[in-house]
């Protein structure tokens, strides 16, 4: 078989052992945090909550830090109960990425966890804002009192300065994504905390006058989401098929090529130990002589197959 049908066959096998990760990777369960905010102070507790679509798929908590990676809830660190990972007496080497994941190996998405020994923090939303929403930031002290004047950075520049020590970003765009921190004057600067913001989902229901109008345009909205949600398995399974079809037929024709190439070799025939028999002619009794000179028949016998063609 040629190399470039060998690279196509071993391509497709890539694909086929490829498609199902990328197929059944999507996000079917939800790991979020109670309370739900990013930053904590040393020895506090949080208890994560994966939200599962399906609660008999298996799900298990697990994080990455400075000490560990891939580690489960319950053997070095929390304690795992039902769809809770209760972590008490947090310390900073807590500090790390969190998610939700299945036995089949479908993850949920990530948070950000920040535990400090300092003295201030950024109570900012662990979960991705949406457009068009409010944003509200406070800058707390772990001890009394919590409502002092704080600076609000951004990226490194100052925002402003809020007396009360709380900030709120009216209607949100990609424009406010960023790195966010916040400082008091003589207790310390909070660690920094990235603030998500995703985009407002394109398609939205048209404004109606009356109540009824208005459900029914939401039940119609319902509606022309559920292919959008089951469209990805869908195209997935249909492309799995097509690989394989492909995969198979790639097989046969490697299979036709080899029957051809045997078939070839077994087909040169050399006429060896070919015996000839002569036989006697012998006339039949006529009442006049054909004049016909006798006959010679010829017998093939012993045919030998030879797979190396002579050379002449």
């Amino acid at each position: 078989m040629s190399p470039s049908r060998t690279m196509d066959q071993t391509s497709l096998q890539t694909l086929l052992l490829v498609m199902p990760l990328l197929c059944y990777s999507t996000n079917q369960a939800r790991l979020n945090g109670s309370p739900s905010r990013s930053q904590f102070f040393k020895r506090e507790s949080v208890s994560l909550i994966c939200e599962e679509d399906d609660s008999s798929a298996g799900w298990t908590f697990m994080r990455n830090t400075s000490r560990e990676t891939r580690a489960e809830c319950g053997a070095n660190w929390g304690k795992s109960s039902s769809s809770l990972c209760n972590m008490s007496y947090m310390d900073p080497q807590d500090s790390g990425v969190y998610w939700c994941e299945s036995t089949e190996g479908s993850t949920s998405n990530s948070i950000t966890i920040t535990v400090t020994g300092g003295a201030v923090i950024l109570q900012s939303p662990v979960l991705p804002v949406m457009e068009g929403h409010n944003v509200s930031l406070h800058c707390q002290t772990k001890r009394p009192p919590s409502k002092l004047p704080a600076d609000f950075y951004k990226d490194g520049s100052l925002i402003r300065t809020e007396p009360t020590g709380h900030m709120t970003i009216h209607h949100v765009t990609k424009s406010d994504e960023g790195l966010y921190k916040c400082h008091i004057s003589s207790h310390g600067e909070s660690p920094p905390s990235w603030i998500y913001v995703t985009e407002k989902p394109s398609t939205t229901p048209p404004p109606t006058s009356t109540r009824s109008s208005s459900t029914s345009a939401s039940s119609a909205s319902s509606s022309s989401l559920q292919p959008v949600v089951w469209s990805v398995p869908l195209i997935c399974t249909v492309v799995l098929l097509v690989l394989l079809v492909l995969l198979v037929r790639l097989y046969v024709q490697r299979k036709l090529k080899a029957d051809e190439v045997q078939t070839g070799e077994d087909c040169y025939i050399t006429y060896m130990d070919v015996e000839i028999l002569h036989h006697k002619y012998q006339q039949q009794p006529t009442r006049r002589s054909t004049g016909f000179p006798p006959a010679t028949e010829v017998i093939y016998s012993s045919l030998k197959s030879d797979s190396t063609p002579s050379h002449q």
